[in-house]
């Protein structure tokens, strides 16, 4: 995709807007799916949450891709977008025991993060496989709430739990077909990721019937020209030879998984603002739009750094900007960012946009989200609808009789 293509999204379907490269996505599926190739059998679960808008499921399904869904919900929109109960992966965490029953019931494999679940799933239905997460206690992830596999984590069960995990196995007599980890995401490091990948192999020993080992995701794509990101291509030759040998050992070829959400859909996406004022303090050149962190919170909320660029004055005369929102409290996307010369009504593409963007909007100050559209096969296609006045109000029950006051009795 290039500016213009982006401004003539903006010009038929308003401004902000998401936009999603399909080509792009496909790019880094495909990518990752050769980094692995010397793997006999490897299944990629596409993560729900990262970008859950049905026409992106369905887009995914085509690719041969499975689902790594974390709610019940996301569990009902991957079945709903085509894919088979078989190819989904439900791994949530602290949910409820029905939750759980209730995605076993709709025919997914089910992931399992606690003793106390575990053996209640386990005593209730040993026949059904559970995959069981496993918590490495290897510190990775590019941010302290995106790290998720360290001691002090409320995700998996600790290694150091490993013999009461196996007690429960052993006496509810369940089938334990897979064995998953997440370290966090953003990973730099691969040498830590193969390290947690070795705790992970010397606990799948302890299962003779496993299926599948699931080795997370989290790798690193670049947000910016030069940016350090995950060498997938050197992970995959050095993990490939680690499992091939781990499977050898094994007995049988096991599928080796990954459960990939930002590495496939971040660098597809765009998020499209229009300027609505440019102001000029004793110190700093705000351009305001009109967005803000209700539809793009990562800056705020993980401190991210999202390019930004103005695609409708691509030549001009780069200036310092500090680019903030209209939400009503601290709501700033970038400070002082060298951007080309930006004038009220310019339209500013913020990158890498296509993972956990619209997933965490909100309507907060009761402010409309986006519309989106997916790039596909050089045109765009509206796959989710602006939302309206009536989006806001719906569900709420409006309770005006309790505050009207009484009629008075008439006297005859």
């Amino acid at each position: 995709m290039n500016s213009k293509d982006l401004l003539k999204l903006v010009d038929q379907y308003g401004a902000p807007l998401y936009v999603y490269d399909a080509d792009k996505i496909a790019s880094q599926f495909n990518r990752l799916t050769n980094a692995f190739k010397e793997v006999p059998s490897l299944r990629l679960n596409y993560a729900a949450k990262a970008l859950s808008n049905i026409s992106i499921l369905r887009f995914m399904n085509s690719l041969g891709s499975g689902l790594d869904t974390v709610s019940i919900q996301e569990v009902k929109l991957g079945l709903l977008a085509g894919f088979k109960p078989e190819s989904i992966i439900f791994t949530p965490n602290g949910v409820s025991l029905e939750e759980i029953e209730a995605a076993a019931a709709l025919g997914v494999q089910v992931n399992i993060d606690n003793l106390s679940i575990l053996e209640q799933f386990g005593s209730k239905h040993p026949d059904i496989p559970v995959c069981i997460r496993i918590n490495p206690h290897v510190m990775a992830g590019g941010n302290s709430k995106i790290s998720v596999g360290h001691i002090d984590s409320k995700f998996g069960i600790s290694i150091h739990q490993i013999p009461h995990l196996l007690r429960i196995v052993d006496l509810t007599k369940m089938n334990i077909n897979g064995i998953h980890m997440h370290t966090g995401s953003d990973i730099l490091d691969i040498d830590v990721f193969l390290y947690a990948s070795e705790i992970l192999f010397e606990t799948a020993k302890n299962f003779k019937d496993l299926e599948f080992i699931d080795f997370g995701s989290g790798f690193k794509v670049p947000y910016k020209d030069g940016d350090i990101q995950t060498n997938i291509e050197e992970l995959g030759k050095k993990l490939s030879a680690r499992f091939n040998e781990f499977c050898k050992d094994y007995g049988r070829n096991l599928t080796l998984a990954f459960e990939p959400g930002k590495f496939l859909v971040s660098e597809a996406g765009f998020f499209l603002a229009k300027v609505n004022v440019v102001k000029q303090t004793t110190s700093t050149v705000f351009a305001s739009v009109d967005s803000g962190f209700n539809h793009l919170i990562r800056p705020m909320f993980y401190g991210s750094s999202h390019e930004i660029i103005n695609i409708s004055n691509p030549n001009g005369r780069e200036r310092y900007y500090s680019v903030v929102g209209y939400i009503c409290e601290t709501d700033t996307f970038g400070s002082n960012r060298r951007i080309n010369e930006i004038s009220e009504g310019d339209i500013l593409c913020f990158k890498n946009a296509g993972a956990y963007c619209f997933t965490m909007a909100s309507n907060y100050n009761s402010r409309y989200r986006p519309a989106e559209v997916l790039w596909y096969k050089g045109k765009g296609h509206l796959i989710r609808e602006r939302e309206t006045f009536d989006d806001i109000l719906r569900n709420q029950v409006d309770v005006k009789s309790l505050f009207e006051a009484p009629k008075k009795e008439t006297v005859n």
